[in-house]
């Protein structure tokens, strides 16, 4: 049985981290040379596990929505700082927490020293600015290079870091989905998928291990919305795994590829679980239009080339497209990153509810979804989203916190004893606002509540 995490991170002692570190005050070479590495042979694990969702932490197949408006007075800790684009998050069971940054350093984070563990060879398309440089939209490269990581289940007895970046071959961008064994002086990645499509833009990638130690890998389109209606390709979807990459048995049947859960994705850059085990996600939007969609087996969310696709009020209905249960319409933009549906009691009228990063919007966006035939949560401070053309069971409100405090919120994760972390993205040059990037980015900061 798995351990249950919050015991297993309470033991580590992350809760009473003092102080702030800088990745400056550590070696960050990186852990490949130049040229083509002679890998070094390794242990071998068993990456299986039992896919048994009542053992997962979080588990509470009874919970319920809170129905007063979130407290949004809350202010953050420096945990640490001068991190360059960090993109993802990953809490391992013994504590260790394990950061993504988008140039290609994988750090570990324990006790209070950050360490440079593992670094791509062959990644692409990221580079991160000084903070005293001026930015601009491309000043650091596209959209793709490191994006999500996350530790096995089973870390540190298999002590495997998953990681998915953008790499060149013959000239064109592609993904992959590979994993490190850390517990090397120097690790070398072990392909799991390769040629998934990308892109400058619409890589995707968040990924993490789920409620029954399911792997889940969101993907973008690359561009070409065709790729997202096909069940054939892995741009535009979201996919699940076995720890091995291999596809469950109980995978839907989309007549593609096995590891399709759903499709028509455009760019979904977050996944979370309620606390039932409910997989949700959020996804940037074309000109606005982001969108929180409640994931169904096999569900197609609409995104497809413009004569074919929906994202909107006048043209989701009449289709078979799932609905969302949020729109943000073509007037305004959260540009949704990274997000967690928080369970823990750190931040308490936070507690069951999705908080999701914001990028150019330079806030967190909390979401509160609450069923459509149960009792309405207060939108008291904020906006409802529950028109007739949106998902049938699940509504939601949304309300916002630390707006332009901390710049661009990349991600947010859910750590030791029920605390709240996130990181910001404003070294990769397209921070909104003289005060960003600030002397101290990018940071990891804790989220509290103000005193």
């Amino acid at each position: 049985m798995r351990l249950n995490r919050r015991r297993f991170l309470a033991a580590a002692g992350l809760t009473s981290l003092a102080g702030c570190t800088s990745p400056s005050d550590v070696s960050t070479e990186t852990s490949t040379s130049s040229g083509t590495p002679t890998p070094t042979p390794g242990p071998s694990y068993d990456v299986g596990v039992a896919h048994d969702v009542e053992s997962w932490a979080e588990y509470d197949p009874d919970w319920t929505h809170p129905t007063g408006p979130p407290d949004t007075d809350v202010e953050v800790e420096t945990v640490v700082e001068g991190l360059k684009i960090p993109w993802d998050l990953s809490f391992a069971a013994n504590g260790e927490l394990f950061i993504s940054q988008r140039p290609g350093t994988i750090l570990r984070y324990d006790a209070g020293t950050v360490q440079s563990v593992a670094s791509p060879d062959d990644i692409v398309d990221a580079s991160a600015i000084d903070t005293d440089e001026e930015g601009g939209w491309w000043a650091a490269g596209g959209e793709g290079g490191l994006m999500g990581i996350a530790a096995h289940p089973n870390y540190p007895d298999v002590p495997l870091v998953y990681a998915f970046y953008t790499y060149l071959e013959d000239d064109t961008k592609l993904n992959k989905l590979v994993h490190y064994d850390v517990s090397l002086e120097e690790p070398q990645a072990t392909t799991l998928v390769d040629g998934i499509p990308g892109e400058s833009y619409h890589n995707g990638s968040r990924i993490t291990f789920g409620p029954a130690d399911y792997l889940w890998v969101t993907t973008g389109d690359a561009g070409d919305p065709t790729l997202a209606q096909d069940p054939s390709s892995l741009a535009g979807k979201v996919l699940r795994m076995k720890p091995d990459a291999t596809a469950p048995e109980d995978n839907p049947d989309l007549g593609g590829d096995p590891r399709v859960y759903t499709y028509g994705h455009r760019n979904p850059q977050g996944i979370t679980f309620m606390p039932d085990a409910t997989p949700v996600i959020n996804e940037h939007g074309p000109a606005g239009r982001d969108e929180v969609n409640v994931l169904r087996p096999g569900g197609n969310y609409g995104w497809a080339p413009e004569d074919e696709r929906a994202r909107g009020a006048e043209t989701y209905p009449d289709t078979d497209y799932q609905r969302p249960v949020v729109n943000t319409g073509g007037s305004s933009t959260w540009a949704p990153p990274g997000s967690v549906f928080y369970t823990g009691d750190a931040v308490p009228s936070w507690q069951n509810r999705m908080i999701i990063g914001g990028l150019i919007s330079q806030r967190l966006n909390v979401v509160t979804i609450y069923p459509t035939d149960g009792e309405a949560a207060s939108a008291e401070g904020g906006q409802r989203f529950d028109a007739d053309w949106m998902d049938s069971e699940y509504s939601a409100v949304h309300h916002t916190a630390l707006e332009d405090e901390l710049g661009r919120i990349r991600h947010v994760e859910q750590g030791p004893e029920g605390t709240l972390y996130a990181v910001t993205s404003n070294r990769d040059g397209r921070a909104q606002g003289d005060q960003f990037p600030a002397a101290n980015d990018d940071r990891l900061v804790r989220i509290v509540p103000s005193e």
